[in-house]
């Protein structure tokens, strides 16, 4: 296997849980971790041929439990991302991902368009936001379907990895390191289903996630620009904010 996913879980959503390794399983040969807190007996809830590995969670939060899941993989995996407990990919994704970074080694990270759904995995919305997504982030909304995507394990290791005081948009500060050491490349076509609910960290932190980002976005940029940037960054703020807002609403609906 030269892929691996790592899956972070604290074990509370195991129908989701189980349904996310299905979902891997059915993308492609991938060798799958999940970082979880070492009390945790998964044994008794998922079966073992749903994935190869347990990694302790360090309890440093979710970037250092990636970070954790990522770093553990034999030296056979070349190819590695992550995906949420709660988050499937679409069948035969793996296949297409990983063939892209096999015909062009300058590529760091490939990634796709990416369907939310809600509780029970009824559409919401689908992310096309396509090859302009890579340009948009250093002074727009992040717009790179996370889930889905898949990188080099060398590229991420030459970056450092995951920034771990970031709690949220961390997979932003990510992409924007990850793009000085090579090409972000867009495939037309869906590669993951991300699942908004009440539950989610990213519904349930979203004006935190929106504040992080704000706050990498204008990091990255150059001193003179920073000093301006919030002629640009407080509007888009309150955008991307009802922009969840409309998507939370469409929620509701969805639940009755």
């Amino acid at each position: 296997m030269i892929i691996g996913l790592v899956v972070p879980t604290m074990g509370t959503r195991p129908v989701y849980l189980r349904q996310c390794l299905l979902s891997i399983r059915a993308a492609g040969d991938a060798r799958i971790h999940i970082v979880a807190p070492g009390s945790l007996g998964l044994g008794s809830v998922i079966e073992p041929g749903l994935f190869d590995a347990v990694i302790d969670d360090p309890g440093l939060g979710l970037a250092a439990a990636i970070d954790a899941g990522l770093k553990s993989f034999p030296d056979s995996v070349v190819f590695v991302n992550w995906l949420g407990d709660d988050d499937e990919l679409a069948p035969g994704s793996l296949n297409r991902t990983v063939s892209v970074l096999e015909d062009d080694s300058r590529i760091a990270l490939v990634y796709g368009g990416c369907e939310y759904i809600d509780s029970v995995g009824k559409r919401l919305w689908v992310n096309k936001s396509g090859k302009y997504a890579k340009y948009l982030m250093r002074f727009g909304p992040q717009l790179i379907p996370q889930p889905g995507s898949l990188m080099r394990r060398d590229a991420y290791e030459q970056i450092g990895g995951l920034d771990h005081q970031y709690k949220w948009a961390f997979d932003l500060d990510l992409l924007l390191r990850l793009k000085k050491v090579g090409a972000l490349q867009f495939v037309d076509t869906t590669l993951a289903k991300f699942r908004w609910h009440e539950g989610s960290l990213s519904v349930g932190g979203r004006k935190g996630s929106v504040e992080e980002a704000s706050t990498i976005r204008r990091a990255s940029l150059p001193r003179v620009l920073r000093i301006v940037s919030p002629l640009w960054e407080i509007p888009m703020k309150l955008a991307i904010l009802a922009a969840g807002n409309r998507l939370n609403r469409k929620l509701k609906r969805s639940n009755g």
